[in-house]
């Protein structure tokens, strides 16, 4: 699970090799553009590697909530003491992804897209449902959230003549969806209208509109589901099934969701989006975060094979570490880098290549300030 957490959260970093930059100066060079196709989000509806990012993330936080909560039952806390734990944590973990969002603003920058302030908004939720120790429960739980969320996007209006430039999408954009797919077009659904009535209920420089990439504050609802999908694997893992058993319990999951979330998608019932984590994103996403789960599983705790995940590990077990670095002080490594070596050594195989190398020498530094906190056991957990 760490190891998966680690790989998770080395994807996000590695934002700072730039692969898009050497994709635009060699734009007939396969390699640069497979990755940077998946150092990037997809447009609207689809996946790229890079956006089961999130999703995984979310995940995980399910499956490790049934080895918290024993843990806590283990030392004789009661349920209010947990619960109490559990809304303390949701409130850290939101105000932190406001944080987060407001470091480049002249003001507070209210806004709960961020992957932390989503998990935050769900997490009580998933406490209380994690609480219950019965599967069905969960997976009752998941239906009605998709469901419900499904149905309010489909009976929320699409009105005729809506003029989709004054929310920053072009009226020829080729993602634009009809009939049932039209309530999940961008800027134009549900979550949009409530974000413009919500968001601007806090002081802001200038009213709310829109969201460029169309990510909205009620994506933490399915993003519950997420978590949920992440609860199950962890009741599975922790359970006495044989390895043999386990790993074909969670294949199979796996892949009912990736094919469940295409068919809806396929079928014209509702499109796998990530932005707005449409219920075929949830199931689509949560397929391929068993799929990755099971990779791991079966390659660390069956097979042995330990070694390999070491670095990966000591990212793993400071997320909340690398996810604040990266937010926080990138560009300040980055420039400290100039200012004491300049760009000569950056350029060594030509200028093309000076954001792939100083991403690599940011990425490094990151990675040593990670192992001397593991070294020392320092862990920062919320």
């Amino acid at each position: 699970m760490d190891a998966y957490r680690g790989f998770v959260m080395t994807l996000m970093a590695a934002e700072l090799l730039n692969f898009q930059h050497l994709h635009e100066v060699f734009p007939t060079n396969a390699l640069w553009a497979f990755l940077a196709y998946h150092q990037s989000h997809v447009e609207w509806a689809g996946c790229s590697l890079h956006d089961l990012i999130q999703p995984s993330f979310s995940f995980l936080v399910g499956v490790a909530l049934p080895y918290s909560m024993a843990s806590r039952a283990a030392l004789g806390q009661s349920f209010s003491t947990q619960f109490g734990h559990a809304l303390r944590r949701s409130l850290i973990l939101i105000l932190l992804g406001v944080f987060l969002r407001s470091t480049h603003h002249e003001q507070t920058y209210f806004t709960f897209e961020d992957t932390l302030s989503q998990i935050g908004l769900g997490y009580p939720f998933l406490f209380l449902i994690g609480n219950n120790p019965r599967q069905r429960t969960s997976w009752i739980a998941l239906v009605s959230i998709l469901t419900v969320y499904w149905l309010a996007f489909v009976l929320y209006p699409v009105g005729p003549g809506f003029n989709y430039n004054a929310v920053g999408v072009p009226g020829n954009w080729p993602e634009f969806y009809t009939g049932l797919m039209g309530h999940f077009n961008k800027n134009s659904n549900l979550a949009w209208a409530f974000d413009t009535w919500f968001l601007n209920l806090f002081p802001r420089e200038k009213p709310f509109l829109f969201n460029g990439g169309g990510y909205a504050t009620l994506s933490f609802i399915p993003t519950l589901g997420t978590m949920l999908l992440g609860l199950v694997a962890g009741r599975l893992l922790r359970s006495s099934s044989s390895s043999r058993d386990l790993i074909r319990q969670l294949l199979l999951l796996g892949a009912a969701g990736v094919v469940l979330g295409l068919l809806l998608h396929l079928t014209g019932i509702c499109p796998v989006v990530k932005r707005i984590w449409t219920p075929a994103w949830v199931l689509f996403s949560g397929g391929m975060c068993f799929g990755l789960l099971t990779l791991f599983y079966y390659l660390i705790d069956v097979r042995g094979h330990k070694t390999w995940a070491f670095p990966l590990v000591v990212v793993g077990m400071n997320s909340i570490a690398i996810y604040c670095l990266v937010h926080l002080i990138d560009r300040f490594i980055i420039n400290s880098f100039y200012i004491h070596f300049g760009h000569g050594p950056f350029q060594v195989f030509g200028p093309a290549y000076e954001p792939l190398l100083i991403g690599i020498a940011t990425l490094a530094v990151f990675y040593l300030i990670l192992r001397w906190m593991y070294r020392r056991k320092l862990f920062i957990r919320i």
